[in-house]
């Protein structure tokens, strides 16, 4: 599959499959194309070569309503929230799936009892893992099939990720496929079974979560110069033990 913003091509004919019941790390630097990837997959823009597929079916540009309809749901980067709506109003906005307003409140406060607490309460006025819970919140409320997260722990402190993702292991577990978009590499493999590392709209590498964070450092980073070693080995510390993608 190929895709371009225009004239500028961002994906470089890869092929990629996420398989159904496992958690997909996609990781990569800030350009590589993620991304990109989710939108395509959400039908959000489409391919200007190859196709698409969600669950056996051709995913078309424009789909996104019905994609949703069949379990697909995208969590973009930024929490995607709406801010002048409460909490309960804006897990109301996921009944256009068929589920009715008590359904939805209940499968989000029993999973999120912070939630319960602010029902009334402004999404906007919530902290950023607060607004980053009704996101899950809202999504869980639609019973997904599939379940994609675009830098969730974007703007969060580590505390706040890890209790975030906390909650993806539990989906993963209830059967839900799951594809987690970081550059924070070692909170990505953390709940990943599988991974695939993205650099410059290509895939360069693909396995286990436990094979690809071996091959971390010169995916993100390149060989250590010696300086960098030198210096490192001063401090009493490795680059090669900093798995995060986004280290400078």
């Amino acid at each position: 599959m190929r895709a371009a913003y225009e004239e500028v091509e961002v994906i470089h004919g890869i092929d990629a499959t996420f398989e159904e019941g496992v958690v997909t790390a996609v990781l990569g630097a800030n350009g590589a194309g993620k991304s990109t990837l989710l939108a395509l997959a959400a039908g959000i823009m489409g391919p200007s070569e190859g196709e698409v597929r969600f669950a056996g079916q051709k995913v078309r540009v424009g789909s996104t309503s019905s994609l949703a309809r069949r379990g697909l749901c995208l969590i973009p980067e930024g929490r995607g929230v709406f801010p002048n709506l409460t909490v309960r109003e804006n897990l109301w906005v996921m009944t256009h799936s068929g589920s009715g307003r008590r359904h939805v409140e209940r499968c989000a406060f029993e999973r999120f009892p912070r939630l319960a607490d602010r029902a009334d309460q402004p999404a906007g006025t919530l902290s950023g893992g607060e607004q980053q819970m009704l996101a899950l919140a809202r999504a869980v409320a639609t019973s997904p099939r599939l379940l994609m997260l675009d830098e969730l722990s974007m703007g969060l402190a580590p505390i706040v990720v890890d209790e975030l993702y906390n909650h993806v292991v539990q989906l993963a577990a209830e059967g839900i496929t799951v594809v987690v978009v970081e550059q924070f590499a070692r909170t990505a493999l953390s709940v990943a079974t599988a991974a695939m590392v993205m650099a410059n709209g290509r895939i360069v590498h693909t396995g286990t979560a436990r094979d690809v964070e071996s091959v971390l450092q010169s995916a993100y980073l390149g060989p250590v110069q010696p300086a960098e070693a030198t210096a490192a080995a001063q401090n009493g510390t490795s680059d090669h033990t900093d798995t995060g993608a986004g280290a400078p």
